[in-house]
């Protein structure tokens, strides 16, 4: 998937911005993908528009710098046209965000020049049923020179995205107008990390005590802010838009723009297992889906939130 080449812009950047000198150019490809797909624990379904046939998409994560070269394939089974719009790219909208038909592809590129956190969602018409029916994910551009005193490495990494569910058959108008509101949906599904509101959930995020645990957050909803409190925690440090620079500290809880993205850090408390839930503050959000349930224990499962592992599915 990656090749070392350093286009000729960049090299003549690299004397100014020496991180492009490191830069590799990175190739992603999806496929948008019209599915049946689980929307609760319990296994229920409703017919969604995915990336790759997974709500959120896959996660793309590249370094500050980087190329990137993308490909959205649309499968010839789709019914609609699809596109795809990075928050982290810097491009034309009338251009490489334009619509793509069924049995049609579209490629394009851009240089990761920010360090952070951005949602990529789709942009085709209506954009506000695109987005509410699955069509949104994560994109991570590490900064350029890594983990520093300001920016420190975690112990765990989870990615949490909020979404929207409406009732079956809600129109593109309603659901821009906020008619026909159902649940929330973490990474796909209502109450996914939650077994204290939901039986059925059988995922949490785990941690050991004394970790850094770091939230990659985005919120996909169609209109809503998201007010993102750990409940029996404090965030230790928040950085908007994930870059390094937009740092805060202590915080107890944080808005969340719709089509925004925040690094969040927890410091778990080092003598003690714990228990904090990561909700969305707004009640009518939270007591329909958005609770998430990070548990921190000796022994807690090695592979979660390490070695890529940041969305438990």
């Amino acid at each position: 998937m990656k090749k070392r080449f350093l286009p000729s812009l960049m090299l003549i950047g690299a004397a100014t911005l020496p991180w492009l000198a490191q830069a590799e150019t990175i190739k992603v490809e999806m496929t948008a993908q019209e599915v049946d797909i689980a929307i609760d624990n319990a296994g229920n379904t409703r017919r969604m528009w995915t990336y790759d046939g997974a709500i959120p998409g896959p996660v793309v994560r590249v370094k500050q710098g980087d190329l990137v070269q993308f490909t959205l394939n649309n499968h010839t089974d789709n019914g609609n046209s699809h596109s795809m719009d990075f928050h982290a790219a810097q491009v034309d909208v009338l251009d490489e965000f334009s619509e793509v038909n069924p049995g049609d592809s579209k490629s394009y590129e851009f240089q990761a020049n920010y360090p952070g956190v951005f949602v990529y969602h789709c942009g085709a018409e209506s954009m506000s049923e695109h987005i509410s029916r699955g069509m949104y994910g994560v994109i991570i551009v590490d900064p350029a020179e890594g983990y520093s005193d300001e920016y420190p490495k975690p112990d765990r990494e989870y990615v949490l995205v909020q979404g929207d569910l409406f009732e079956d058959g809600t129109s593109a108008e309603d659901i821009t107008m906020g008619s026909n509101w159902e649940a929330s949906l973490i990474n796909g599904k209502v109450f996914h990390y939650d077994p204290v509101h939901d039986a059925n959930a059988s995922l949490m995020l785990e941690a050991e005590p004394g970790e850094r645990v770091r939230i990659f957050f985005v919120n996909a909803t169609v209109n809503d802010a998201v007010a993102l409190h750990p409940i029996a925690g404090i965030w230790d440090r928040v950085w908007d838009s994930g870059n390094p620079k937009n740092a805060s500290y202590g915080l107890q809880t944080a808005e969340v723009a719709p089509a925004n993205a925040m690094v969040f850090d927890l410091l778990t408390p080092a003598d003690r297992p714990t228990n904090n839930a990561i909700v969305d503050h707004r009640m009518k959000a939270a007591l329909n889906g958005a609770i998430t349930v990070l548990m921190t224990y000796e022994g807690a499962d090695t592979e979660k939130g390490r070695d890529g592992n940041l969305i438990l599915r």
